[in-house]
């Protein structure tokens, strides 16, 4: 069983309430769900910290995903609360800054990531911003329990790519239709958002899935 889990928050220092700013007609969190809804997955969870039920939960029955609350600053944690309650053998990671995820390519990798077994990877390559990371849950139930340095807990991955003597882990280059590596599509500053407003506007002939297909955005932010 594989499940997609986003992870959401409020109290970003640079971009303060953030999740809930207007792309489009829609909160940005909400773009994000949007775009994840089009990946095959058992599962779809959206993992917030405890103080933000009330503003996400209506956004997350909306766009179709669960609700799973948890630690604020121990991001690991709550990404296995959530691997507990779906009871998925596989997760994908996504963040809810990045409304331009490329979801074409979130399906390949994590095609291949199960192929090969690995318990974690991602592309190299992709824009900022553009992708996911797949990983296995046990992977990252073993790194709950090892983990001790603030930032690996917070971040939730680095455990396992900082320890690839226990980690079965793949990080290829991705396939050259995706790349674009001096690319930013996070929302992250106030200059951020202005940029994504400009690329969803030039996006918003397409479709909601063409939207979030990687030639069509890195086309569009041309």
């Amino acid at each position: 069983m594989t499940a997609l889990i986003l992870q959401a928050r409020f109290d970003s220092s640079r971009l303060p309430g953030k999740s809930l700013l207007p792309l489009g007609d829609r909160p940005l969190v909400f773009r994000v769900m949007e775009a994840l809804s089009f990946i095959p997955t058992d599962a779809k969870i959206l993992a917030c910290p405890e103080d933000t039920v009330s503003a996400f939960a209506p956004l997350a029955e909306e766009a179709g995903f669960s609700l799973v609350p948890g630690p604020k600053k121990d991001v690991l944690t709550r990404y296995c609360m959530a691997i507990r309650q779906s009871g998925a053998d596989r997760i994908l990671r996504a963040t809810g800054d990045n409304p331009f995820v490329f979801v074409d390519a979130a399906i390949a990798m994590n095609k291949e990531a199960a192929e090969l077994g690995a318990d974690y990877a991602c592309y190299f390559g992709l824009p900022h911003g553009a992708g996911v990371e797949s990983v296995a849950s046990e992977a990252l139930l073993r790194a709950e329990r090892e983990a001790k340095d603030p930032a690996e807990r917070e971040h939730v991955c680095p455990y396992l790519y900082n320890h690839p003597e226990l980690f079965r882990l793949h990080r290829p280059l991705s396939p050259s239709c995706w790349q674009g590596p001096d690319i930013s599509l996070t929302v992250d500053t106030a200059d951020d958002y202005q940029r994504a407003l400009l690329l969803f506007e030039r996006l918003s002939s397409f479709s909601t899935k063409e939207r979030n297909l990687g030639a069509n955005v890195i086309a569009a932010y041309g």
